[in-house]
């Protein structure tokens, strides 16, 4: 076996991020794949958001090499950030209990975890939350297309701009009550989902944004929201265990922009770093590069622009994805982007084919297993949790997975929740 390339760079240094100091700069970055359990296991059609034991599997197998970060699926902050079935929440007691048995199993394997907060705005399915008796609400009622725009019609449920009243509760209560459940549960870092055209990402778009208060309009007004947000749970949780994801490239869920996104995330960049100035550093700044457009991997001759700007802004720990895919098994790329010091390397695709990642890209990645991509967005994700180790033998098999996994996605303890 021939030693990795990368086995004697930066990429396994340790990095102090925030509070804590990993062991390597290679990060699990967020994938969503709706697992969660039944709130009510014996009612049919009852709401799914407990963390079940099928995620607890697939984040401790990725938990194997000490002081890894992984980040967390997306995940719920409220009934009304929702709109979404079978996709983790964090809002009550039960959903607590059920994070931490995540967080302590990824622990025990000495590893740390970072929790993604999700707020869908006016991507969530209308039908959904009018059953639970929510409003479809976005910084502006403008729909991301007409498929929409007719669901939430035929629903009953029309689209509406958020009020500046309800802006404050969603600060002040649903993100607070989401990141004190997160320190509870014990999570390393809270992650601010600001990316690929959900809630937050809405009010950073003239596209979704056409208020005409405070909070629309400028570049510093269409940023305001979120500064807010930032500058509150700073004083919640503390500076060094927030971060945030943007996208400032990703053109999808009707995010579409003829100007350059550049000035408004320099902007944005820059309002963080004032702040880290002032000694209130996020733990870090996740970054997701042109290449990747939702679950579209854009080709790279093809892309309109780079992050480039965000480590000239931003002077802090940056985190980026997307990128690192394209040039496997070699990963020039990484090497080159690790050089200043500050850059964790964030994967998700190859992450999820092979649970020994990190000790792999150290010490053999031409042992990298492809991952199946097809499986990654089918109703039950069965294949997620059936890559197994180097050297280990893979006895699934597909009708065998997909028949246990209404069981698998019980929680073992859901009968006394």
């Amino acid at each position: 076996m021939s030693e990795s390339p990368l086995s004697n760079t930066l990429l396994f240094e340790p990095i102090k991020v925030g509070h804590a100091t990993l062991s390597n700069r290679i990060v699990y970055c967020p994938t969503t794949r709706f697992r969660a359990a039944s709130e009510h296991p014996h009612v049919p059609n009852a709401p799914r958001h407990i963390p079940s034991d099928l995620m607890q599997d697939y984040y401790v197998d990725r938990a194997q090499y000490p002081g890894t970060l992984l980040v967390t699926e997306a995940t719920l902050i409220s009934d009304r950030a929702g709109g979404y079935d079978g996709c983790p929440k964090i809002s009550t007691a039960e959903e607590v209990r059920g994070w931490k048995k995540i967080v302590d199993s990824v622990h025990e394997r000495g590893s740390l975890l970072s929790c993604q907060l999700w707020f869908l705005g006016r991507v969530g399915f209308p039908h959904i939350l009018k059953s639970r008796g929510l409003d479809l609400l976005a910084p502006s009622a403008i729909y991301e297309d007409d498929i929409k725009r007719k669901m939430a019609e035929k629903a009953g449920m029309k689209l509406r701009a958020v009020t500046e009243e309800e802006i404050k509760d969603i600060i002040y209560h649903d993100y607070t009550i989401a990141a004190k459940n997160a320190m509870e549960a014990g999570f390393d870092y809270i992650e601010l989902h600001g990316a690929h055209g959900y809630f937050i990402d809405q009010f950073l778009h003239e596209c979704s944004n056409q208020r005409t208060d405070k909070y629309g309009g400028s570049i510093e007004n269409r940023c305001r929201f979120v500064l807010e947000l930032i500058d509150h749970l700073i004083e919640v949780v503390g500076a060094d265990r927030l971060a945030i994801r943007l996208s400032p490239w990703a053109e999808v869920q009707g995010i579409e922009e003829d100007g350059n996104p550049i000035p408004t995330f320099s902007y944005l960049l820059d309002q963080l770093q004032r702040r880290a100035n002032s000694g209130k550093e996020l733990a870090y700044v996740s970054v997701v590069e042109p290449r990747v457009q939702g679950t579209v991997t854009a080709d790279i001759n093809s892309m309109k622009g780079d992050n480039k700007f965000v480590e000239q802004v931003w002077k802090g720990t940056i985190l980026r994805a997307g990128n690192y895919t394209y040039d496997a098994p070699e990963f020039k790329s990484i090497r080159e982007d690790v050089a200043n010091g500050r850059t964790l390397v964030g994967f998700s695709r190859f992450f999820t084919s092979n649970p020994d990642f990190v000790y792999k890209l150290k010490n053999n990645p031409k042992s990298l297993v492809r991952y199946d991509r097809k499986t990654f967005y089918e109703a039950h994700n069965w294949g997620y949790n059936t890559y197994v180790n180097h050297g280990e033998d893979n006895t699934f098999e597909e009708h065998v997975e997909k028949k246990r996994y209404p069981k698998i996605i019980t929680n073992r303890d859901a009968a006394n929740l």
